[in-house]
């Protein structure tokens, strides 16, 4: 079954603290998503990676990218939009004829290990959809205008992360019903969750974890040099 993963990284870095896109942002010597690219090369299930970038920065991002000998396992760049759902959308549009399976994956997560993606990948195949996610170590409270409503089960409260795996015609089909709604919803999963499909969890590492701020970064650099990467 053919895999592509979306590799989203046309996010900003100014909660990094710099004035740039989040993926180009170094950590350990390298922009952000030289790491995260090196992580999906590391799974055998993705047939092509097709990165989704900002456009002001495309020829940096190219410039990141022709470090890599990957063949056709490595596409080139397309434009992102302004939010995450257009950026998806733009990635479905660049996807090779027959591709069945969708891994959407944050380039801000980069440290994914390879044995979790290749198992969210098989449940995906299997099941149509599924995603990474953590349990909740900690307890939720759902607030509306500065009062908690409701302090949900902690044991039923997960963490998503990504990447998020679904069958390419259901992503399609979930980001349409989103467009003719108006809705934005916070993940892909969401989406999918709307046309009222089942997504399955995966348990994750919490070492699969979003570089939003600059201690993110230290965090991550540490964590490389552990692995000797």
């Amino acid at each position: 079954m053919s895999t592509v993963a979306l590799l989203l990284a046309a996010g900003r870095g100014e909660r990094l603290g710099r004035d740039m896109p989040k993926a180009l942002v170094p950590v350990a010597g390298r922009p952000l998503l030289w790491v995260a690219v090196q992580s999906l090369l590391a799974v055998s299930s993705i047939d092509r990676i097709v990165p989704v970038v900002t456009l002001r920065e495309m020829d940096r991002f190219r410039e990141v990218l022709a470090e890599f000998d990957a063949g056709a396992r490595l596409a080139e760049p397309v434009a992102g939009g302004a939010e995450r759902q257009d950026s998806v959308r733009a990635g479905l549009e660049a996807l090779p004829e027959g591709t069945e399976l969708v891994a959407v994956h944050d380039a801000a997560r980069p440290l994914v290990r390879a044995r979790l993606v290749e198992r969210v990948i098989e449940l995906a195949k299997s099941d149509g959809a599924a995603i990474l996610a953590v349990p909740s170590g900690d307890t939720i409270k759902r607030v509306e205008d500065g009062w908690i409503v409701e302090t949900p089960c902690r044991e039923t409260c997960w963490l998503a992360q990504t990447p998020q795996v679904f069958r390419a015609e259901l992503l399609r089909e979930a980001l349409a019903k989103a467009a003719a709604d108006d809705f934005r919803g916070s993940d892909d999963a969401q989406l999918v969750e709307r046309l009222g499909v089942p997504v399955r969890i995966v348990e994750g590492e919490r070492d699969n974890f979003k570089l939003t701020h600059p201690e993110d970064l230290e965090r991550a650099e540490r964590w490389l040099q552990k692995e000797g990467r």
